[in-house]
C-alpha cells in the first residue's frame, strides 16, 4: 500500500531541446560530451525465479523468513500463502514489494520455469492463484455456499482489515513496529523513512474513511467493530474444525488466519495492544488458528520467536 505525493511545478523552466524526449540545456550539452551507453539487458539471476524448478510465490517476507518458507507478516500475502500450502500446491516464497510486482500489489506467482510453454512464466496476480491452485494443487478444496461467503468476508474485508490497518499504520504506540516492518528496510536516509511513513499512515487512512464513509477515523468504533466481526467469526465456526462445517479448510479459513496468526505471533510487539487483546478473547478462533499453523507449517501450537528479523535486506 502506498501514496504518491504530487508535485507543484516551478514557475519558470529552463530552456528545453526540441524532440520527443527533451531535456534542460545544460544536460543536453553534458550528454554530447559524454554520450550515454545502452547496456543489453543482464540475463536473470541463477536465484530468479524464471530458472526455478517450483513456482515462487512473492511476499513481503524477511529473507531470513523466506529460506525457512516462514509465514509472511503481511495479511493479504499470508492468506495466500497459506491457500496454497493447503491446496497442497508445491512453491517457494520470495521477498519482493508493491513496486516490484506487475500488478502494482503483492502477492504475485511465478510458476516454474520446467514447461516449454511460454505462457507459463507469466506472473499470476492474487485474483488467479484460487484457479491456479485448483489446476496444480493435490488436494481438493471444498465449496463454500455464497451466500454464506458473503455475508463473513465482509467482516475480514471491513471490519477486522479496518481495525487492523489502524492498529498497526495509525496507533502511534506501534510506530516502531510500523516502521520496522515498511520502513526502515527500503531506506536508511531519515528524511526519507519519513516520507515514506507519512505515505502509508496518509495511505491507510484514506482506506479506512472511504471504508467507514466518515470524515474522521474513530478508533474506538473500529475496535468495537473489530469485537464484533471475531464474535461472529467465532460464533459461526462454533465446534467446528473448520468454517461452514466443511470437512477441509477452505480460502476464507486461510484468510481469518491470516489475521488472528499475525496478531498472535509473537515476532511482533505491540505496543498498543488492543487489537491483538480481542483475539485472545475467543478461544476457538486460537484453536483454529493453531490447527492450521500445524497443518500448514508442522508447529503443534505458537512457538515464540526471537527478535523480528528486517524484512528485507
Amino acid at each position: 500500500m502506498s501514496s504518491e505525493t504530487s508535485n507543484t511545478a516551478p514557475s519558470t523552466r529552463p530552456p528545453f531541446t526540441s524532440g520527443w524526449l527533451a531535456i534542460p540545456s545544460p544536460l543536453a550539452r553534458l550528454f554530447k560530451k559524454f554520450p550515454l551507453l545502452t547496456y543489453p539487458p543482464n540475463e536473470l539471476p541463477t536465484r530468479s525465479a524464471s530458472t526455478r524448478d517450483v513456482a515462487t510465490l512473492y511476499v513481503f517476507i524477511s529473507d531470513q523468513y523466506a529460506l525457512k518458507g516462514l509465514p509472511s507478516f503481511n495479511p493479504s500475502c499470508l492468506k495466500w500463502q497459506t491457500f496454497l500450502k493447503l491446496a497442497g500446491v508445491e512453491f517457494q516464497v520470495a521477498p519482493s514489494n508493491n513496486h516490484a510486482s506487475p500488478t502494482g500489489a503483492l502477492p504475485f506467482l511465478i510458476p516454474p520455469s520446467n514447461t516449454s510453454n511460454p505462457s507459463a512464466h507469466i506472473p499470476i496476480p492474487s485474483n488467479k492463484l484460487e484457479k491456479y491452485a485448483a489446476e496444480k494443487g493435490t488436494s481438493e478444496i471444498p465449496d463454500v455456499s455464497n451466500l454464506k461467503l458473503e455475508a463473513y468476508e465482509s467482516l475480514l474485508d471491513y471490519r477486522i482489515r479496518n481495525a487492523w490497518l489502524y492498529s498497526l499504520y495509525l496507533s502511534r504506540p506501534n510506530s516502531a513496529l510500523l516502521s520496522q516492518l515498511y520502513v526502515e528496510p527500503i531506506s536508511t536516509s531519515q528524511p526519507i523513512r519519513a516520507t515514506i511513513l507519512y505515505q502509508l499512515r496518509h495511505a491507510a487512512e484514506a482506506e479506512i474513511l472511504k471504508s467507514t464513509g466518515t470524515h474522521v477515523v474513530n478508533s474506538r468504533a473500529l475496535y468495537r467493530g473489530a469485537r464484533e466481526a471475531f464474535e461472529a467469526l467465532s460464533t459461526v465456526l462454533g465446534e467446528e474444525e473448520w468454517f461452514f462445517g466443511v470437512p477441509e479448510p477452505t480460502l476464507f479459513d486461510a484468510a481469518v488466519f491470516a489475521y488472528t496468526y499475525l496478531l498472535l505471533d509473537d515476532r511482533f510487539t505491540w505496543e498498543d495492544p488492543r487489537l491483538r487483546e480481542i483475539v485472545k478473547e475467543f478461544p476457538i478462533l486460537i484453536e483454529h488458528r493453531n490447527r492450521i499453523l500445524h497443518r500448514c507449517w508442522g508447529i503443534q501450537k505458537a512457538k515464540k520467536h526471537s527478535n523480528l528479523q528486517r524484512p528485507m535486506a
